[in-house]
């Protein structure tokens, strides 16, 4: 029989949670501005604008390659998770997998955001404001971002100090 101190917890992979994060970022991206609301594509503002069927046709090709680029974000996250949720000893944390989503989601609109929107200019997030309104509509989506990433580490930090205590 084995001692109970010697039983080793297994942690929270928040690996897991920032991957699903990430590809749930993508897709809310994806499937809102591109899909739903229509403000751009992937390459709208990159010579290749959504006004013709031919620039249509390869931007609803580079959106389709964008969600299967998330999907396998999302599926790398659950399986992740999954792995570890089957380990016993499991500490699983709803408010570690909410703080993880954020980094995640964070972390996907500040890279996005920064190299598609202003490193690339591949196209912004609002193109269907007038062209000088563009840069707030893109500061506004890094701003979310940030702030989804910084919420998140304070839970993780918030949570790391919780754990110190007891």
């Amino acid at each position: 029989m084995k001692n109970e101190g010697s039983r080793r917890q297994t942690r929270f992979p928040r690996a897991g949670g920032i991957l699903l994060g990430l590809g749930l970022g993508g897709f809310f991206d994806g499937i809102v501005l591109h899909q739903i609301l229509q403000w751009h594509h992937i390459a709208t503002s990159a010579g290749y604008p959504a006004d013709t069927l031919e620039n249509l046709k390869l931007n609803t090709l580079l959106d389709g390659l964008f969600h299967a680029s998330c999907y396998i974000l999302t599926a790398a996250g659950l399986f992740v998770l999954w792995r570890s949720a089957r380990k016993q000893h499991f500490e699983w944390s709803f408010y570690e997998l909410i703080a993880t989503l954020l980094i995640g989601f964070g972390v996907f609109n500040l890279v996005e955001g920064i190299i598609d929107h202003h490193v690339f200019g591949l196209h912004h997030v609002n193109e269907t404001v007038p062209r000088d309104q563009w840069i707030y509509w893109d500061i506004g989506f890094l701003l979310w971002g940030a702030a989804m990433l910084v919420a998140g580490i304070m839970m993780m930090r918030n949570r790391n100090t919780t754990e110190l205590v007891r």
